[in-house]
């Protein structure tokens, strides 16, 4: 079963969970290892502190510059293990996770150092209300829905590094909100509708391709304290739309602002 599609409710994570990061590198070697660093770098302070915008503070470059400095330990995974090595490939040229770990203590000094701090407590889980339009095809996306199995399956990817998860309406529940009602929804409304999937809160969208684009136009709505939320990305691919809805939706959640 997809990572993320269960229901689950808001939940607590650990120090062990928050306090990681992964990304893929080429092989073991040093160079690449630092690559690595610094990606897992970026990768970490967001999933720590929920705020996208650290990264294009001006201060970042030093602290990419000494980002294996930051890592506490690390460990690789042969992402081709159990497949022979060709014989015009060595080890080097194997793709590899590299999941980085930190001591909180030492990564809440580089947050506090950016003007950010630690989302701690629990992580949502959201119902995602998603119509989706690419010339004549059109359907709002649900749990059942064929033609939105790999558009669910991107969804829970792109949650998964952030510690949230995903969840999808069933159709029945869907009754009455169409592409166009959906548009319109009060996200009150969408907000109960959640609870009844077994997600915390409602993530709203609507994606509409673009042939002059080259891509998706995406729109997103939440709702937080009583206020509603909305951001756009254009010309995007859909995984794309789908990271961008989850890291504005920690954005707000975490309480760093708008996306």
């Amino acid at each position: 079963m997809i990572a993320g599609l269960v229901p689950r409710a808001a939940y607590a994570v650990t120090a062990d969970e928050l306090y990681q990061s992964k990304t893929i590198v080429t092989g073991q070697g040093e160079a690449n290892r630092q690559i690595g660093f610094r990606d897992c770098l970026d990768r970490v302070l967001v999933r720590v502190s929920g705020d996208q915008r650290l990264l294009k503070k001006p201060e970042m470059a030093d602290l990419r510059d000494k980002a294996g400095s930051f890592v506490d330990s690390f460990r690789y995974r042969d992402r081709l293990q159990g497949i022979p090595i060709h014989d015009e490939q060595g080890t080097h040229d194997r793709p590899h996770d590299l999941t980085c770990l930190y001591k909180p203590d030492i990564l809440d000094k580089v947050l506090a150092s950016l003007g950010g701090k630690p989302w701690l407590g629990e992580r949502p889980t959201l119902t995602v209300f998603l119509a989706t339009e690419q010339g004549a095809r059109h359907f709002v996306l649900s749990a059942g829905e064929k033609r939105g199995e790999t558009m669910r399956e991107s969804f829970a990817n792109d949650a998964g590094p952030m510690l949230m998860h995903v969840v999808f309406p069933k159709a029945a529940q869907l009754a009455g909100l169409d592409e166009t009602a959906l548009g319109s929804a009060d996200m009150a409304r969408l907000d109960r509708l959640a609870k009844q999937t077994g997600g915390t809160q409602a993530l709203a969208g609507s994606m509409v391709w673009s042939d002059k684009e080259l891509g998706w136009i995406a729109d997103w709505r939440l709702a937080d304290h009583g206020k509603t939320y909305r951001w756009q990305v254009r010309g995007v691919s859909f995984d794309e739309a789908f990271r961008v809805a989850i890291s504005g939706a920690a954005q707000i959640l975490s309480g760093n602002g708008k996306p």
